[in-house]
């Protein structure tokens, strides 16, 4: 790692954190004006026009073949568009606190996604113990011994199916986007421009608005697209140029952490003793499955 190139790579690893896991909070305080549909609309809108902005700056060409453009518009629904309204939905009727938590188990749901449509080769077996106990931390979270409590089973079911979808993503993005070797600011803005002309029908095909404009929630709004949706990925690319994507991807670890404390802080929302201690163990499935544990249990 060169020393000058990685600084800073610290700052990065925490703003990022933060960005994304406020971007729970960042939904709700939106949810008081926009449907679910206009919040992924608008995130997804918002952060194209960020990197629009910064790619004519950096005077970055975008793709021109129609065949990238559809992979990207799959990888963008897959990654952006579909989970964004999945997430919205889901926090008009569960804490931010629960949806972070869920959303620090795609890892495990990444592991689950390569071993049904993206397997190579059979899987290791601390891959299947990871995946055990990952999931296991799922049903620890929700609290499975006693049904669902408060939650929405139709809410926590939108939770599971976006993590579902940001599992099936990421393989899907380095199958078939990464091989186009686009600049990664590239590949993002097609992934969030395509989703927001995606959704762009179905939001004006219902209510625009579902309450009044407020600070607060234009402020949730413009969060939500210019730093969870923009400015984000390009820290996060510039973090796996600089320190690589074992350390880059452990921001999913950091996240939860984040988006619980300000949920409880922030929001007053109350904390059941078992969604940390699911939390943990997500974590901790999430990381054996990654491989993350391999050197200590590799004898010498």
């Amino acid at each position: 790692m060169n020393p000058t190139k990685s600084s800073n790579w610290l700052l990065n690893y925490i703003v990022l954190g933060i960005i994304w896991g406020s971007s729970f909070f960042f939904i709700m305080l939106a949810l008081r004006t926009l449907p679910p549909i206009g919040i992924a609309f608008w995130r997804t809108a918002i952060g194209a026009a960020t990197l629009a902005v910064i790619l004519a700056i950096q005077k970055v060409s975008i793709p021109k073949a129609p065949k990238q453009w559809l992979l990207l518009w799959a990888s963008g629904l897959l990654m952006s568009g579909v989970p964004a309204v999945l997430f919205g939905f889901a926090e008009q009727h569960v804490s931010s606190a629960l949806a972070s938590i869920l959303n620090a188990s795609t890892p495990v749901f990444t592991v689950l996604a390569i071993m049904i449509a993206f397997r190579a080769e059979k899987p290791k077996p601390q891959v299947l113990a990871g995946l055990g106990l990952g999931l296991v931390g799922v049903f620890v979270v929700l609290g499975i011994w006693q049904g669902f409590g408060a939650n929405d089973p139709l809410a926590v079911g939108a939770l599971i199916l976006a993590v579902t979808f940001y599992g099936f993503g990421s393989p899907f993005v380095r199958k078939f986007i990464e091989p186009l070797k686009l600049d990664p600011k590239t590949a993002v803005f097609g992934q969030v421009s395509t989703s927001a002309l995606s959704l762009l029908p179905f939001y004006l095909s219902g209510p625009l608005t579902i309450g009044p404009a407020s600070f607060e929630s234009i402020a949730g709004m413009l969060a939500l697209g210019v730093l969870g949706t923009g400015i984000a990925y390009v820290l996060y690319y510039r973090l796996l140029a600089t320190v690589g994507s074992p350390i880059a991807s452990a921001v999913t670890y950091v996240t939860p952490v984040v988006g619980v404390a300000i949920g409880v802080l922030l929001l007053h929302e109350n904390l059941t003793w078992h969604e940390p201690v699911g939390a943990l163990v997500i974590i901790i499935g999430a990381a054996v499955a990654q491989g993350r544990f391999n050197k200590f249990l590799v004898r010498k």
